[in-house]
């Protein structure tokens, strides 16, 4: 008992003390705090401040875009008004934009503005994290991608950027008190800033290339502007993207027999990570002895939703005309498609499963790992009426930043790994071990297609890989994909393109180079689908052997019809004899 009472006496003390502790510390602080408060509270003219959030803006957020211009201006008189005139443009147009937020919008303006300082935020991380470039293609990266994929880039900077550059300056717009003018004098200071723009616009006329030159990058790095003007720009594709397709001329199944076409869609394989295409480490064991034919191929994009639109479609076009899928489906061919993955254009078909409804199906298979597309494939190829069949696999499995994630643990063949979202701060040799570990799990999916495909004997099949663009390691201290096209490394853009066919009759063309719409054509003449939109020149197979091996089988199948009809014949005649 005396143990307890010294122990709750000894407690209290300790906890009277830390209250004094703090009671002290607060009176200390509390003047400061006051007066800190009282600071923030008092009246400011709207016109004051807007320009001290448009100077906020420059100096807080818009470092990067700061230095870009910098760096890419010359030290001549026109190179450093070039500069100067750049800072006053964006104080000026920050400053507007603000002026016209608050003024019309009050609260909702003040609404308004907040969100964009965590906007900015996290822009900002992105862009010194990962070097990125705030593009239309990024912001449409941004809507697509899943929740899952999203978590993998949060760390501790990312919280740290959000609460101090967003949250943080964002309640301290609501705490201020705003003192409007009147309209004229509104319309004054509207016009003044318009005038400053104009002139200093005027005078950078003869600068009219670098600003084309460089417009992309500077666009991509100035906030608020660049997620904002992208954003629409991006909803505009969308909804382009989800009108009804331009269907595709008739098409017609003209050959006889059972064939397969299983198309794997990569996410980020860089070509020069496989060890098929002369790559040091050996990341692709099970490919090697599978008598695979690996072409070189180049991504038409380096972001997804464009890239498989690319891969489904006939020719390169901006235009949304009936993609493979969708085309296949309607000739009578059985068309289906597994994905982990997302992106690709609207699909009409009726067997289309995710990796979740997958995992639903197969509960023993683990739908976090691609594996999951191939659970129950060879029973579902079986259980098809179809002659025709295309199987699409859209597969996740190279995909950042989390790459140590996309590999279960046996094929962790490079270690160690690197664990660190935070791609400027990580490893290069541990980043590189990751991205190859998923390049050899990549193998093992395609085996495990290979060797479906080999249990189905009478079918003839072909598998098709090919990756939607590339990925940065690091090179040029740039990660991952989706940069302007203009400053994208050739790393996003350099891909696989692998294929594998269970005939030794059907030849493929000995090409230099192919490129993704040469799936549309390929997949097309090896299923025996006549159209008047196939371009033999995007075929990788030999039509010639290809339409022979078909003649024989026409013929095969017609002698076989013909003995059958004699034996049939002979047996009637003797039994009537």
């Amino acid at each position: 008992m005396k143990v307890m009472e010294n122990i709750k006496h000894k407690c209290r003390s300790a906890y009277d003390t830390t209250k004094r502790a703090c009671n002290n510390m607060w009176q200390r602080v509390k003047p400061y705090t006051s007066k800190t408060y009282e600071f923030i509270r008092r009246p400011l003219s709207i016109t004051t401040l807007c320009a001290i959030l448009s100077l906020f803006t420059m100096i807080v957020y818009n470092i990067p875009v700061i230095k870009a211009v910098f760096e890419n201006t010359s030290d001549n008189f026109n190179g450093v008004w070039l500069f100067i005139s750049f800072i006053i443009l964006m104080l000026i147009l920050n400053f507007l934009l603000y002026y016209i937020l608050l003024y019309f919008g009050r609260v909702v303006g003040k609404v308004i503005i907040a969100f964009t300082f965590i906007c900015n935020a996290l822009c900002l991380y992105f862009i010194n994290g990962y070097h990125t470039i705030i593009s239309q293609e990024m912001m449409g990266n941004v809507f697509n991608t899943r929740f899952s994929e999203a978590s993998g880039f949060f760390s501790m900077g990312l919280l740290m950027y959000i609460i101090f550059l967003g949250v943080v300056p964002a309640i301290l717009i609501f705490m201020v008190r705003i003192k409007y003018k009147s309209i004229w004098r509104f319309l004054i200071c509207f016009v003044t800033t318009l005038a400053i723009t104009f002139g200093t616009a005027y005078t950078n006329k003869k600068n009219i290339l670098w600003i084309d030159r460089h417009a992309t990058q500077v666009g991509g790095l100035l906030m608020p502007w660049s997620y904002t003007v992208n954003t629409i720009l991006y909803v505009r594709q969308w909804i382009e993207m989800n009108r009804p397709q331009i269907p595709l001329p008739e098409g017609k199944i003209t050959t006889e027999g059972k064939d397969l076409v299983v198309l794997v869609i990569g996410e980020s394989a860089r070509r020069d990570h496989f060890s098929l295409y002369g790559y040091e480490r050996n990341t692709n064991p099970l490919l090697a002895n599978d008598d695979v034919t690996p072409l070189i191929a180049t991504s038409a994009y380096n972001y997804t939703t464009a890239s498989v639109k690319a891969i489904l479609d006939h020719k390169p076009t901006d235009d949304r005309y009936e993609i493979l899928p969708n085309y296949l489906h309607r000739c009578g061919a059985d068309v289906i498609w597994r994905t982990s993955n997302w992106g690709e254009p609207r699909l009409t078909i009726e067997k289309f499963y995710d990796n979740k409804a997958l995992g639903e199906r197969y509960p023993g298979t683990d739908p976090n790992y691609d594996e999951i597309l191939i659970a129950g494939l060879k029973e579902e190829i079986l259980a098809s009426d179809k002659d025709k069949i295309l199987v699409v696999l859209h597969t996740s499995t190279s995909h950042g930043p989390i790459y140590y994630s996309k590999s279960p643990l046996q094929f962790k063949h490079f270690l160690p790994e690197c664990r660190e979202v935070e791609m400027a701060d990580a490893n290069i040799s541990e980043l590189v071990n990751a991205y190859d570990n998923t390049i050899v799990y990549t193998d093992y999916i395609l085996h495990s297609v290979i060797e479906t495909l080999r249990e189905l004997p009478d079918i003839r099949s072909c598998m098709l890989y090919v990756s939607d663009h590339g990925e940065s390691l690091g090179e040029g201290d740039m990660f991952m994909h989706g940069l302007p096209a203009q400053m994208a490394p050739i790393e996003q853009f350099i891909v696989p393109f692998i294929v594998w066919c269970s005939d030794d009759a059907t030849k493929i063309k000995p090409l230099a180079e192919v490129g993704q719409y040469h799936v549309f054509h390929s997949v097309l003449d090896f299923l025996g689908v006549e159209s008047p939109i196939f371009n033999e020149e995007l075929n990788i197979f030999d039509r010639d052997e290809s339409s022979i091996r078909h003649i024989e089988e026409i013929a095969e199948g017609e002698e076989g019809a013909d003995a059958t009809e004699g034996t049939e014949e002979s047996n009637s005649t003797n039994s009537e004899e």
